[in-house]
């Protein structure tokens, strides 16, 4: 199952502290002590796996190695060994103290976190011609320490969307170099499924049902991923009995979910059209089109359907 929402601990290492120390060779017996190395910092990297936040499945928190202490003859301890935690494209990052928000947006982008603290100095550093003999040293600052709640919300060009059962993941699949496992059974799909069309992002959310909105089933899990996709790919199965109301029903989760999603650009297809007579297929259509002009058959089984929807993904990638 697909984790899309964790709340973690993560602390940056502390810094080391500084040395005491004295050189032991007669003539220069002066303070020689090291200061503390830098504690290491926490990184976030984006990456287009959605499954990266099961990591945190069963582990909540992230530390860093505290920096390393000062010694004698002026060596300065060892840095502490930074974190870049993978998480994916899409995650919004919230400190749950602050209520500050940041997003990793893009792969490979890297965020700072949480600082590691900066090493104390040795008592090299206040020598003196008033202090020949300093004892004094400092210890390392802290690192930095949030709890951060991290909540994956797909940024997609494309959002498959439908009642379960309308064949999106198979249209992924037709599209893309997806590999999402398919059946005839509603609920197949429990998590979205991404699948890359040239540069397009095409997202493939699980069927909703009705109530949805409301919290049936998981469909707030699966609305909130709709919320962010630029464009709306809706299926509705040939084989249903009555296609207005199947338009209808995910309409209306769309609005009671947010308004701004019902007036999202949208394309309807009247998906499996393979299974139905040419005849029935152009009945539905006409009936359809009053509710969307924008709307064509589709079965992934004819070249000729598909290609007007590849068409149609080379518009869109055209004008993005």
């Amino acid at each position: 199952m697909l984790i899309d929402e964790v709340t973690i601990r993560v602390k940056a290492g502390d810094g080391g502290k500084g040395a005491v120390a004295f050189n032991k060779i007669k003539m220069a017996l002066g303070p020689v002590g090291g200061s503390g190395g830098k504690g290491g910092d926490v990184y976030f990297v984006g990456v287009s796996d959605l499954g990266v936040l099961s990591q945190f499945r069963n582990k909540k928190s992230v530390e860093t190695k505290a920096g390393g202490n000062g010694r004698g003859n002026f060596v300065d301890g060892p840095d502490g060994e930074d974190a870049e935690i993978k998480i994916p494209v899409g995650t919004v990052i919230t400190d749950i103290t602050s209520g500050e928000a940041r997003e990793i947006i893009k792969t490979g982008e890297k965020i700072l976190i949480a600082k590691g603290g900066y090493g104390g100095k040795g008592n090299y550093h206040f020598r003196s011609s008033l202090n020949t003999t300093p004892r004094q040293f400092q210890a390392g600052k802290p690192g930095e320490e949030f709890t951060l709640k991290l909540e994956l919300k797909l940024i997609a060009d494309v959002g498959l969307i439908g009642l379960p059962n309308t064949g999106k993941s198979s249209l992924l699949n037709a599209l893309t170099a997806a590999k999402v496992k398919v059946a005839n059974y509603p609920f197949t799909t429990l998590e979205p499924n991404l699948g890359v069309y040239y540069e397009l992002i095409l997202a493939d959310i699980p069927g909703l049902i009705e109530g949805a909105s409301g919290g049936k089933g998981l469909g707030i899990k699966f609305l909130k991923h709709i919320e962010r996709t630029k464009i709306l790919f809706h299926l509705i199965s040939a084989e249903s009995e009555d296609p207005v109301r199947d338009y209808a029903v995910i309409k209306k989760e769309l609005a009671s979910y947010n308004p701004e999603l019902a007036n999202r650009a949208e394309y309807l297809f009247l998906s499996k059209s393979d299974t139905l007579p040419p005849e029935e297929v152009k009945k539905k259509l006409a009936v359809l089109k009053k509710l969307n002009k924008n709307v064509a058959a589709l079965s992934v089984y004819d070249d000729a359907s598909l290609g007007q929807v590849k068409q149609l993904l080379n518009q869109i990638k055209v004008g993005k």
